[in-house]
């Protein structure tokens, strides 16, 4: 099947091959049609379509508008009485019908996201090997180290420029997940189309399926995946180096994301890559700016600076230290010293209070290690101070936690934490949502209403003392659809930090007045093609101005991006002589 060139990209950049094509000349028919998801329009197909591609007596003989089409797929959706049955709905849509599956979504974005991602995706990887209905993206097992070239080249696209890989470890707050992983690789690309445009033709799902340590997964005699205990030690860092240098040789232009992995791999795999090929880690550096962006955009209502805040993480792993970096970069920025950065950013994790000398400190943690001088500088010398201690002596502004235990955030330490802070910013990050740290509703009735909460999963609107306040949802899909569309459009080279605080700048600055009166940090999911295109364009520009990519003049950026946005519909299908 070839393709034509089609929506052409302003003033001749050489980006027309990141959007959608005019017209498809293929010498397939009939059935063939049907059944590829990237051509079949079903009942859309026109009469002339019909005759000239042999599809007149397969199909009912009324034409649909895609508009049609979309009503009739939320019927169906609707009526379903589970969440996982409509990811499950929506998984089979997808794959019959893939302009059909994106145009739902875009329109739909706030009903349906929930399904695809977070909290649904959580529970569909948990029965993955129970609702698998068909192949999607690329597994790759430990069996397959010497031959992963040739199997990538088997993609059914040849031009890859958008991957998302995991090793399966740490899926969401529910752990190692085996192949059942392959969800959020899958989820997370289905975002970058609808969120941000990118053509799906460019997009590639892979599973580093290295075993599982996980025994429920290995008892089920349904199982799908490589039946053995996880890679582990210089075999597992040889089947990585493997992947990334067959990504280099078959996918030159791919921007690769990891998705997903313990941070015991996670923080060495991104120090070790990044050079090498254009990639980031959206658990450390996605979570950091998504969640940067929502305190910067509490600090338009508590009118604060970023050098005047005061952090505390409960939690210490890939999250709470992705945020802790954009922080402490964005009070940097803002004039604070290094003294002050050092005293601002308190840390807990599973063995307690983060400080210097703690030998059980994980290597990523050190940097922020509250030192002796911090600790004595709040009155708190005890190596064993709990958080209520440090809240009360500490007077944190912001609360983070990412420890995946529902209850973390206890009442007394947001009783605590509201005394002396008129609005409290607190960020329950963990998903799904019996994993948050605490609900909105206990944030906001245990500060008497004062708090301004983002959550990790979504939450519906809080009523209190006679106000309707509505909850923002800290979802890194606010930064990583963006981000990857701009690094498409520049050509990036590399994914550097400073990337990711202008996306977390721009993210704050998408939230209208009357969002943050309502209460909430973030835009409504509704508007995330529009956020990801200005944080395209803010990236575009970075990168044209810091010599990353090709280069866009300032006066085409806008349009260079906005053309480069593919937007679900059908085009023709023509019989090539």
């Amino acid at each position: 099947m070839a393709y034509r060139r089609g929506y052409g990209v302003t003033k001749n950049n050489g980006l027309e091959e990141l959007v959608g094509r005019r017209v498809i000349e293929t010498r397939k028919g009939g059935v063939w049609l049907l059944k590829n998801p990237s051509t079949n329009k079903g009942l859309a197909f026109s009469r002339e379509e019909r005759e000239q591609l042999g599809l007149g007596c397969m199909l009912p003989n009324r034409i649909c508008t895609i508009e049609e089409q979309v009503q009739l797929e939320l019927e169906h959706l609707r009526a379903k009485s589970t969440d996982l049955e409509k990811y499950i709905g929506l998984a089979s849509l997808q794959d019959r019908n893939e302009v059909l599956f994106y145009r739902v979504l875009v329109e739909n974005m706030e009903e349906f996201m929930p399904i695809v991602y977070t909290p649904t995706v959580g529970l569909a990887c948990q029965q993955f090997s129970h609702i698998f209905r068909t192949g999607r993206g690329i597994w790759l097992t430990p069996d397959d180290v010497a031959d992963i070239p040739q199997i990538l080249r088997k993609a059914p696209q040849r031009d890859i420029r958008l991957i998302v890989v995991t090793d399966n470890e740490r899926i969401l707050g529910v752990g190692d997940q085996g192949c059942g992983g392959m969800g959020i690789p899958i989820g997370k690309l289905g975002l970058y189309v609808a969120g941000a445009g990118i053509h799906p033709s460019m997009c590639l799902p892979i599973s580093l399926d290295v075993g599982t340590d996980n025994a429920r997964l290995l008892e089920d005699p349904l199982y799908l995946g490589y039946r053995k205990r996880r890679l582990r030690g210089q075999a597992y860092d040889d089947f990585v180096e493997a992947f990334v240098q067959s990504v280099l040789q078959v996918f030159p232009r791919a921007l690769l994301q990891w998705e997903d992995f313990h941070n015991r791999q996670a923080f060495r795999i991104l120090d070790r890559y990044r050079k090498q090929v254009l990639s980031f880690n959206d658990d450390i550096q996605g979570t950091g700016a998504c969640a940067l962006g929502g305190i910067m955009a509490g600090l338009r209502l508590t009118g604060g600076s970023m050098a005047e805040q005061r952090v505390l993480y409960m939690g210490a792993g890939e999250a709470c230290i992705g945020i802790a970096r954009r922080v402490a970069c964005a009070m940097r920025a803002a004039g604070a010293g290094a003294d002050v950065v050092q005293r601002a950013q308190i840390m807990f994790d599973i063995h307690g209070l983060v400080r210097s000398g703690r030998e059980t400190c994980d290597p990523q943690a050190i940097p922020f290690a509250a030192s002796p001088e911090t600790l004595a500088s709040y009155g708190l010398a005890d190596a064993n101070t709990s958080p209520d201690e440090v809240i009360a002596a500490f007077k944190p502004t912001v609360l983070v936690g990412a420890t995946a235990c529902q209850g973390a955030f206890r009442q007394e330490m947001i009783v605590e934490m509201a005394k002396h802070v008129e609005r409290p910013i607190i960020m329950p990050l963990s998903n799904p949502t019996g994993k948050a740290e605490c609900s909105p509703s206990e944030a906001i009735a245990w500060t008497d209403g004062r708090a301004l909460v983002a959550t990790g999963s979504p939450f519906a609107p809080v009523e209190y003392d006679g106000r309707r306040q509505v909850i923002g949802q800290a979802n890194n899909v606010f930064i990583f659809p963006g981000l990857g569309l701009g690094a498409v459009v520049s050509g990036l080279r590399e994914i550097t930090d400073e990337m990711f605080t202008i996306a977390a700048r721009t993210l704050s600055e998408c939230v209208s007045d009357q969002r943050l009166d309502s209460g909430a940090l973030y835009p409504p999911q509704s508007e995330l093609r529009e956020v990801s295109r200005q944080i395209a364009c803010a990236i575009v520009k970075y990168a044209s101005d810091h010599h990353l990519g090709r280069h866009i003049p300032d006066f085409e950026i806008e349009d260079t991006v906005r053309g480069a946005m593919w937007y679900p519909d059908y085009v023709p299908i023509v019989r090539k002589p």
